[in-house]
């Protein structure tokens, strides 16, 4: 979508070429960034013949990320785009700077990490050879996502007294000063003001709003803060009256030692409250809905908030509700952030624009296409603001002579 293509404009950099394979990517980036050279597929794209200082990437996550087969650099339709990111620094005498980002767990496996700092170093580079795992939440900004940089200079302009370790560390980059915590129910500072006109697309639907506030009447009638444990219908044992039989009709003694802890938890609660929980169950036909509905986790700890003071999201894991300091991750995939809008009186999705806040995008991008698309591209996204305090402190470590030359051009 931009985001490194913002980040380097803020810094005064002028892009000379833009890769992005997919087409409604390619769409909105045209519609942003009018001017700038534009190539599909990296594979079959060739290095600029104009010079470039600096060169940005994201290449694909998915063969690195927890949510895929985490097959690395063996995924040959993904995994191996690193190794076309490679050609473009070994193409460009002039090259100075890069920039590339990915999820957190590509520096989990050892392997995988060495082969990309390795293969930047032996091109003549100084790099953070340690993961710099950052999330927007460092910074002040509200949302938790947790994402890998690996920056690097050329070695030969950087400032040696700069780099005493002979890598970029976090200490040499000198950003601590601009780390902040988020402050209580800061999340709710990114929200629009909308009118329930403009807001009825991104309405909850009437099952949700049902299921969302059957929670709540449980919420406040248990003890669930104290479970330490999502809440799980299926794991009450409903009807069932002794837990000798609870554990024989679950097939309690072949579960594995978590998943026992858990059905423990949850029986105890069941059992303090059975006489609540067995109305609640009728009164709201909780058996007869969806397994996902009938799953639920209080991330809020002791806090006696209603649920309208929560950020709340469907996820294949459940209804979760989490405090509102910062929002979670924005992914690719439909788990939009849920909030109860007491300007409307209803409960809502953040809009794409609300979630362009969140990766710090510019209030003057334009945001064109479908809801789905936006949210899917922005889920794929890096934080701008992120990009221009680590692109800032990146370009401080180039000897200083060095920094007087015309600004920077940069390849994304």
């Amino acid at each position: 979508m931009g985001g490194f293509h913002q980040a380097m404009r803020y810094l005064g950099g002028k892009c000379i070429l833009a890769s992005e394979l997919d087409e409604e990517c390619r769409a909105i980036y045209h519609i942003n960034f009018k001017n700038t050279p534009e190539a599909g597929d990296i594979r079959e794209c060739e290095p600029p013949v104009e010079s470039y200082s600096v060169l940005c990437a994201g290449f694909p996550c998915q063969p690195f990320s927890k949510a895929g087969l985490q097959r690395g650099f063996s995924d040959k339709g993904r995994g191996d785009l690193f190794y076309q990111v490679m050609r473009f620094v070994e193409a460009q005498p002039d090259l100075k700077f890069i920039i590339l980002e990915n999820v957190r767990n590509l520096a989990d496996k050892k392997e995988n990490w060495n082969i990309i700092v390795s293969s930047i170093k032996n091109a003549g580079f100084i790099v953070t050879e340690d993961p710099l795992i950052l999330s927007p939440t460092d910074f002040g900004i509200p949302q938790y996502r947790e994402r890998v940089f690996i920056l690097a200079i050329r070695a030969d302009i950087a400032d040696k007294s700069k780099l005493p370790e002979g890598k970029i560390t976090i200490e040499c980059l000198n950003i601590q000063g601009r780390f902040r915590k988020c402050k209580s129910e800061q999340a709710f500072s990114i929200l629009n003001k909308y009118d329930s006109v403009e807001l009825e697309p991104y309405r909850v639907n009437d099952e949700i709003v049902e299921v969302i506030e059957a929670w709540e009447e449980f919420r406040k009638n248990t003890f669930i803060c104290k479970l330490g444990a999502p809440v799980w219908i299926q794991a009450f044992g409903v009807g069932i009256d002794s837990d000798s039989n609870f554990k024989v009709m679950t097939g309690y003694h072949h579960m594995p030692c978590w998943k026992q802890k858990f059905y423990d938890k949850n029986r105890k609660l069941y059992n303090n409250y059975r006489d609540f929980i067995d109305q609640w169950i009728e009164r709201y036909h909780m058996l007869d809905r969806i397994k996902l509905y009938q799953k639920f986790e209080w991330n809020c700890g002791d806090d006696d908030r209603s649920i309208h003071d929560t950020i709340i999201q469907v996820r294949q894991s459940g209804i979760r509700c989490k405090r509102p300091d910062y929002f979670p991750s924005l992914v690719a995939i439909t788990n939009t952030p849920i909030v109860w809008d007491k300007n409307v009186g209803f409960y809502r999705y953040i809009t794409p624009r609300e979630a362009a806040k969140l990766q710090s995008f510019h209030g003057r991008y334009k945001l064109v296409g479908d809801d789905k698309t936006l949210y899917r591209q922005l889920g794929n996204s890096v934080n701008v603001r992120i990009l221009k305090i680590l692109g800032r402190s990146l370009f401080n470590l180039e000897k200083r002579h060095e920094r007087d030359n015309n600004r920077d051009q940069y390849s994304a």
